[in-house]
């Protein structure tokens, strides 16, 4: 078993944007420059993503969104469902290759081929809803790779854990009434910062009751208070869950130099973030963790996290 595995390809810079968008494909020569400088103990295994078809799509998509999305690219237009989702003709296949490359890694994972992987891919996933896309978001890359999991592993109890600073809608909403995932989320207060949703009374539906863990965050946030709320409010609940897989929504735009972002964390609380999460997947899911890219938008910040992170996850 290769103890790390990396999702990085070059075809996730065709999803083009605005030269001057936050989620640029730039991004990932960020993210390229960290994955070239990491000394690990051992080599990591690159991942080659695959597309993704329709029908598996379908495990979190509408089929009549998914015609919607191909269409939309097709023709040309330049965004989708709103503004803040900008869309090139190469889209379409681009968002199929960044859901079949993230389902592939938790793939790789479940079978034992590798303790942990990362997925750097674009667009992001957490905000694109059943039918709707939203927040730079076409596919919802880490609620398909839950899903899989559940289908093709039979996993009864899989945590994703979001801590971008924007709520992930998105994945909320796909799992609120499914008790087979704890979905947790520490972001920006909704009443500050887009999508203006993941308030603390929301918990789940029906059966999902309590199994959606939300906490909302003041603007201005620091180390101190977020690893406060971390220790206090995340750690049990996964403790109490006993996860069988770890799903890892990770976002660093919760950095004080992140333009999008209302939090001030520095680079050492995300160190602590991925060791934690380490440590508990270590010793709850014997090591199973998938961590995807959501957000994050100074590259010099990405680079430096991402960075950290993988040699975290490689150790």
């Amino acid at each position: 078993m290769s103890k790390l595995g990396i999702l990085h390809d070059a075809r996730y810079k065709q999803h083009i944007t605005e030269e001057d968008h936050p989620e640029r494909p730039v991004r990932l020569d960020a993210i390229k420059a960290a994955i070239d400088a990491l000394d690990l103990p051992e080599p990591y295994t690159p991942i080659e993503p695959v597309l993704m078809t329709e029908q598996q799509l379908q495990r979190v998509h509408s089929a009549s969104y998914l015609t919607h999305v191909e269409s939309a690219c097709r023709q040309g237009w330049p965004n989708i469902d709103s503004p803040d989702c900008p869309i090139s003709p190469e889209s379409w296949d681009i968002a199929r290759l960044a859901a079949g490359g993230t389902v592939k890694a938790a793939r790789l994972v479940a079978e034992g081929e590798l303790r942990r992987a990362f997925c750097a891919v674009r667009p992001p996933g957490h905000h694109a809803e059943t039918d709707r896309a939203a927040g730079f978001c076409l596919f919802n890359n880490i609620a398909l790779a839950a899903r899989t999991l559940q289908d093709a592993y039979g996993y009864e109890r899989i945590l994703i854990l979001d801590f971008d600073v924007h709520h992930g809608n998105g994945t909320q909403h796909t799992f609120e009434h499914d008790p087979s995932v704890l979905y947790i989320s520490l972001h920006g207060h909704p009443l500050y910062l887009y999508p203006h949703t993941g308030y603390e009374d929301e918990t789940g539906e029906g059966p999902g009751r309590g199994y959606t863990v939300n906490i909302p965050l003041m603007p201005g946030t620091d180390d101190d208070a977020y690893r406060a709320a971390f220790r206090g409010r995340i750690i049990p609940e996964i403790e109490r869950y006993a996860p069988q897989f770890f799903l890892i929504s990770t976002g660093f735009d919760a950095h004080i130099d992140d333009p999008l972002g209302n939090l001030n964390l520095t680079d050492e609380t995300f160190a602590w973030i991925s060791e934690t999460l380490v440590q508990l997947a270590d010793r709850l899911a014997r090591g199973r963790l998938v961590s995807v890219l959501e957000g994050g938008y100074n590259l010099a910040v990405l680079e430096r996290c991402v960075g950290e992170h993988l040699r975290i996850l490689g150790k």
